[in-house]
């Protein structure tokens, strides 16, 4: 009989154990694959900032670009990198999602093209084929973009991520998607220049372009855990601002099979919007709401404040 108790006494010692296991765990899911857009997570994983809080973290990349916000807000995975306008269509959408930290604080996203097309300003791509990448962000990015700069007639072609093929085959005359800081380096390896429409300067409202989101599943089950996730991050800002090339010396060894030359010239240009610091800019979250609202990226009003997580 004493041998029965001791039995169970074990069984639920170790059933503790691995639920608090379970609770020091987190899976977060890239928006795409590793680049330096993602340099502060794996700074924070490779100097141990998770581990000093108590936690481990398990990177993902998706299948899609689309698939890492849904599987945050169904609670499948953790953590995910996601985008604010897409968060703000989810949000309209039904979509359970919270806002914990930001990554990158202002638009990367650009409407790009080959030089020496002809194109001068966006209406120069009226009655063009105008590709995107993310279907159910771009392609309603692109018509916004379309509406406010006047293109006229396009015809939208979605191209995933085969940009610079899609351009030099002419199957399309520009991309919705690019980022100024990665693909254009790319296509100059390529022996392409790319030219490039920044949004916000062409009518779409500053945002954060990208941000790390969880449900409402993960925060009631994990919030210590996804809290020391946030702080983690946060110190891993702070060092690579002050430690640069050893930041990216630490990403590259973290991400060998990355190309070497394009993500340090990529590192070079993406830093200088990475976050710095916890916390969102509201009014400029609600700023972008009300655009999305006004040219139907939304079909109801959004209350940015609802999205953002508040770090008490």
């Amino acid at each position: 009989m004493k041998k029965k108790i001791l039995s169970i006494i074990l069984a639920l010692s170790l059933l503790g154990s691995f639920a608090h296991a379970a609770e020091k765990s987190l899976s977060l899911m890239l928006d795409w694959f590793p680049n330096v857009d993602h340099l502060p997570i794996y700074v924070a994983q490779e100097k141990g900032y998770f581990s000093d809080q108590g936690i481990e973290v398990s990177i993902v990349s998706p299948s899609e670009t689309s698939d890492a916000l849904k599987l945050a807000a169904s609670g499948n995975m953790d953590l995910a990198v996601s985008y604010q306008p897409q968060t703000i269509i989810a949000k309209d959408r039904g979509l359970p999602i919270k806002v914990v930290a930001p990554l990158v604080v202002h638009p990367l996203t650009t409407l790009l093209f080959l030089e020496g097309k002809g194109i001068k300003t966006p209406n120069d791509l009226s009655h063009k084929k105008i590709g995107y990448t993310v279907p159910g962000l771009m392609d309603v990015l692109l018509k916004a973009f379309a509406s406010i700069n006047n293109i006229q007639d396009y015809t939208p072609v979605n191209v995933g991520f085969t940009i610079l093929p899609a351009l030099v085959s002419n199957k399309v005359d520009a991309v919705m998607g690019p980022f100024k800081t990665y693909e254009t380096v790319s296509m100059i390896q390529h022996g392409y220049k790319a030219r490039f429409f920044e949004l916000e300067k062409w009518g779409i409202p500053d945002y954060e372009e990208l941000i790390i989101v969880c449900g409402p599943k993960t925060l009631e089950k994990k919030p210590i855990a996804v809290k020391g996730f946030v702080q983690a991050l946060e110190k891993a800002f702070a060092y690579t601002m002050a430690h640069p090339e050893d930041a990216l010396a630490t990403y590259l060894s973290a991400v060998p099979q990355a190309d070497k030359k394009i993500e340090t010239q990529a590192f070079k240009l993406t830093r200088p919007y990475f976050a710095v610091k916890l916390g969102h800019d509201l009014d400029k979250w609600q700023a972008f709401a009300d655009f999305a609202l006004e040219y139907g990226l939304i079909n109801n009003k959004v209350d940015a404040k609802t999205l953002i997580h508040n770090w008490k």
